[in-house]
């Protein structure tokens, strides 16, 4: 990354689910624990542009991830970027709470008379009371620790209606906000083709 820029090998394809975002990435930023691979830069949004990270953040397909401290303005270069509907909990596979994702479009122009465009970005943020902080010996080393969580939040960020492998990113249009990865694509389409020979058959 000494170039500024980030990009996978190729064949490579990033395309980690919610927990793994918040536990194994997010998780290791927030507490300053080593993390490998360590993919994913530190940008600055309000420096930049969505257009603009090509070459900055992390690519792959047609998502770009980053990782950013916590700042309320959200304004950038020649636009802000607008919260949507509500934050939604990331919960573990044992349904605990680790965190929350938040929802954002990008309008050019200055707010509240922006333009929508169909840049939008999640935002990862960690849900402290999901981990253990009993080995901490006092409530004031706990409030620190709570505090820390809050430094940093990993954004992955796309262009909506645009797709690349298969890769689709968060629509108001999606019944559940979910998406498929590129590899269950190709079990569908596997799925399809078995039934069309079994009719053949």
């Amino acid at each position: 990354m000494a170039d500024g820029s980030v990009n996978l090998p190729p064949g490579f394809f990033f395309s980690p689910t919610d927990e793994e975002l918040v536990l194994h990435f997010l998780y290791c930023k927030a507490s300053l624990t080593p993390c490998h691979p360590n993919i994913i830069p530190e940008l600055d949004p309000s420096q930049l542009d969505p257009w603009e990270l090509n070459g900055k953040a992390l690519l792959s397909g047609n998502q770009h991830y980053f990782f950013t401290r916590v700042n309320e303005n959200r304004t950038a270069e020649n636009g802000y970027w607008k919260e949507i509907g509500v934050t939604e909990p990331i919960l573990s596979t044992v349904d605990r709470k680790v965190g929350m994702k938040k929802n954002l479009v990008f309008h050019i122009g200055e707010a509240p008379q922006g333009t929508e465009t169909n840049w939008v970005m999640q935002e990862y943020h960690i849900c402290s009371s999901g981990f253990d902080t009993a080995s901490y010996r006092s409530a004031r080393r706990r409030r620190k620790h709570d505090q820390s969580w809050s430094k940093w939040v990993l954004c992955r960020v796309c262009e909506k209606g645009r797709s690349q492998q298969g890769v689709s990113c968060y629509s108001d249009n999606d019944d559940n906000g979910s998406e498929l990865s590129w590899l269950d694509e190709v079990f569908l389409s596997l799925d399809d083709d078995l039934d069309e020979i079994g009719m053949l058959n």
